[in-house]
C-alpha cells in the first residue's frame, strides 16, 4: 500500500456538511503565487463582500515573504498583485482562484517573478500572434517519496506497457488524473488533454493553445490544481525531471510553438528560421529551462529515454531524441508548429516562453535599446 497523508483519511462526509452551508452573498477568493524557490506555490484566502466580475475588482494583498524564501524578517511584507482569475473547483461558485504576481517592498518584481519581464516581451512580439502549448509531465508519489503503487521493496516491470495504458496492473493513480482534468475544466484552465506516460505512476497533461502571457498563467494554475487534488487524495505530485534513477524516463515540459505565419500556407520556412535561431542559443536556453540553471536537466537530458543530449542541439522531423521536433504532419503539410523538448518538468513557463520569444522574434540589439529607453 502507498503511504498517504493523515489529512486524506479524515471524514469527508463531515467536511461536506460544512461545505454545503450558504455563504450569505460573500465570496471567498484564494490568492496563488510562486514562492522564492521558483517551483513552489503558496496560497491564502480572503472574503470579499460580493462576487468579482473581473480581475480589476480584486484588491491587492500582502504576505510575509520571510516565510516563503522571498525576503528577510526585518523587511518581510511582499505585495500580491492579482493578474488572472479562475473559478474555484474546490469551494465552487461564486468563489474564485486568483493568480498573482509578487512585488517586493519597493514594488519591484520579486526575484522569482518572471511573469513581469515575460509580459513585457510578449507585448513586444504580439504582432506574431504567438501560440504555445505545454505538455506537463509529473510523477505520483506516496508521502514517503516512493512512487505511487510501486512495490515497496522493489521495482515494477520494465517500461513498455504503461504509456497510454489501461488496467489496474498498468495505470496507477487515474483517479487523481481525472479529478484534476475536471477541476481544470471547471476553473477555466485551457487544459486540452492527458495521458499516462512511459514510466509507471508518471502522467502528463497538456495546456494550450494559449497566446503570449496566458501560457504561463494557465500552466501555473493547472499545477496548483494538481497539487491541491493530490492533497485531497493524500499523495504527492512531483515535477522532478528525473525522480527515479536508472532505466526510467524522466519528466519534461515539452513546449509547442507557432506564429500566425507558421500556421499559414508554406509556414514551414518560418519554423525552420526559428529553429536556426534556437540552434545558436542552446546553452542560454538550457540555463533557463529548469530553476537551477540547467543542473536538473543534466540528470534528464542524457540522449537516452527519448531525450537529446544536454550538450548538443539537434532538430528533426518526428524525432523524439532531438532538441526540437517537427511533427510528421507538420512536415507533410509544410505549416504548423514545432516542439521544443528541452524544458524540464519543473521549469518556469514564463522563463521558457520568454526565452523562445526573445530568441526567435526579437533582435537583441533592438531589445537592449528599448530597455535603455524605458530606464
Amino acid at each position: 500500500m502507498a503511504t498517504v497523508s493523515s489529512s486524506s483519511l479524515l471524514n469527508k462526509a463531515v467536511r461536506q456538511q460544512y461545505m454545503n452551508l450558504p455563504q450569505g452573498g460573500k465570496c471567498q477568493v484564494t490568492y496563488i503565487w510562486v514562492d522564492g524557490t521558483g517551483e513552489g506555490l503558496r496560497n491564502k484566502t480572503r472574503t470579499l463582500d460580493s462576487e468579482p466580475t473581473s480581475i480589476d475588482e480584486i484588491p491587492e494583498w500582502n504576505f510575509d515573504g520571510s516565510s516563503t524564501y522571498q525576503s528577510e524578517g526585518s523587511n518581510s511584507d511582499m505585495y500580491l498583485i492579482p493578474v488572472r482569475m479562475f473559478r474555484d473547483p474546490f469551494t465552487l461558485d461564486p468563489n474564485k482562484l486568483v493568480l498573482c504576481e509578487v512585488l517586493k517592498y519597493n514594488r519591484l518584481p520579486a526575484e522569482t517573478n518572471y511573469r513581469h519581464s515575460c509580459n513585457r516581451v510578449m507585448q513586444q512580439v504580439k504582432e506574431h500572434y504567438l501560440w504555445f502549448g505545454m505538455e506537463q509531465e509529473y510523477t505520483l508519489l506516496g508521502t514517503d517519496g516512493h512512487p505511487f503503487s510501486w512495490p515497496s521493496n522493489g521495482f515494477p516491470a520494465p517500461q513498455g506497457p504503461y504509456y497510454c495504458s489501461v488496467g489496474a496492473n498498468h495505470a496507477y493513480g487515474r483517479d487523481v488524473v481525472e479529478c484534476h482534468y475536471k477541476a481544470c475544466l471547471y476553473a477555466g484552465v485551457q487544459i486540452c488533454g492527458t495521458n499516462a506516460e512511459v514510466m509507471p505512476s508518471q502522467w502528463e497533461f497538456q495546456v494550450g493553445p494559449c497566446e503570449g502571457i496566458e501560457m504561463g498563467d494557465h500552466l501555473w494554475v493547472a499545477r496548483f490544481l494538481l497539487h491541491r487534488v493530490c492533497e485531497d487524495f493524500g499523495i504527492i505530485a512531483t515535477l522532478d525531471p528525473k525522480p527515479i534513477t536508472g532505466n526510467w524516463n524522466g519528466a519534461g515540459c515539452h513546449t509547442n510553438v507557432s506564429t500566425q505565419q507558421m500556421r499559414e500556407e508554406e509556414g514551414l520556412q518560418y519554423i525552420e528560421k526559428a529553429i536556426s535561431k534556437l540552434s545558436k542559443t542552446h546553452k542560454q536556453h538550457i540555463a533557463v529551462y529548469d530553476p537551477h540553471g540547467g543542473k536538473d536537466n543534466m540528470r534528464r537530458l542524457t540522449g537516452l529515454h527519448e531525450t537529446s543530449s544536454i550538450n548538443d542541439f539537434s532538430a528533426g522531423v518526428a524525432n523524439r531524441g532531438a532538441s526540437i521536433r517537427i511533427p510528421r504532419q507538420v512536415g507533410k503539410d509544410k505549416r504548423g508548429y514545432f516542439e521544443d523538448r528541452r524544458p524540464a518538468a519543473n521549469c518556469d513557463p514564463y522563463a521558457v516562453t520568454m526565452a523562445i520569444a526573445q530568441t526567435c522574434f526579437l533582435d537583441p540589439t533592438e531589445e537592449e535599446s528599448k530597455k535603455e529607453e524605458s530606464a
